[in-house]
């Protein structure tokens, strides 16, 4: 049976970089679509939605920022930001926004895809857990769709670095969590651990479960220590 090959979509208005990385995640196996602006990514996904996101910042028109919000609307494919700024605040700025990992310019085409492969991996590996639904409190994960659903029928889409915290949560309930063991499994083994940005990371998923970090049902701050998950956990095979 012939595998499948994962597609990327590479936003960047710089066609040069276009190009490189086109050529590059092309050799290394993956098949390759490339946009220069907003205009061009909405019709790139009208067509196809691809397995992954590279979503450059500074682009013409709506920038990268505003184009990942508009994404996370309606998509949870996992999304890499590309920063021409080392600064900490487009870092939060992007993972607010739903994006799963960034990458500064100028960068090593070949750790870009050491963090590719690692985000289509754990994308793979989330879908494939026997049991596919997770409750906790009032919600059920839906580990395929990766989808909250409450109780009331509403439902929340997750990104993938969202999916990725909560479904580390709940493989270790009641079981403290510090930051370096958050942004490995957010981020991947070769990131640097940002106190700023693990923060955000759980405040976020904390608003998608609609918990109060300073009267928390769900996750709890332990300070100097970490995160901890404070419901009970249950896994179940039927949707409803």
């Amino acid at each position: 049976m012939t595998a499948v090959t994962q597609s990327i979509l590479v936003v960047d208005d710089d066609r040069e970089i276009r190009e490189l990385l086109q050529e590059y995640l092309s050799r290394a196996g993956y098949h390759v679509r490339t946009a220069a602006d907003g205009d061009e990514l909405r019709r790139e996904l009208d067509e196809c939605l691809p397995d992954l996101l590279i979503l450059d910042i500074m682009l013409p028109g709506d920038d990268g920022f505003v184009l990942c919000r508009r994404v996370r609307e309606h998509s949870s494919v996992p999304i890499i930001m590309l920063t021409a700024s080392s600064d900490e605040a487009d870092k939060v700025i992007g993972l607010e926004l739903g994006a799963d990992d960034y990458i500064a310019k100028p960068f090593s085409p070949r750790e870009l895809q050491a963090r590719v492969k690692a985000l289509l991996r754990r994308s793979q590996l989330t879908q494939q857990g026997f049991n596919r639904y997770i409750r906790v409190a009032e919600w059920r994960l839906d580990t395929q769709t990766h989808e909250l659903i409450h109780n009331d029928g509403h439902r929340v889409a997750l990104s993938g670095a969202d999916f990725a915290l909560l479904k580390l949560f709940l493989d270790h309930p009641m079981e403290v969590l510090d930051r370096d063991t958050i942004s490995g499994v957010t981020r991947g083994r070769e990131s640097v651990p940002l106190d700023r940005v693990v923060d955000v990371a759980v405040s976020r998923l904390r608003q998608r479960l609609g918990d109060n970090g300073k009267s928390p049902r769900l996750i709890k701050t332990v300070r100097g220590a970490g995160y901890v998950l404070i419901a009970s956990v249950s896994h179940d095979h039927d949707p409803l």
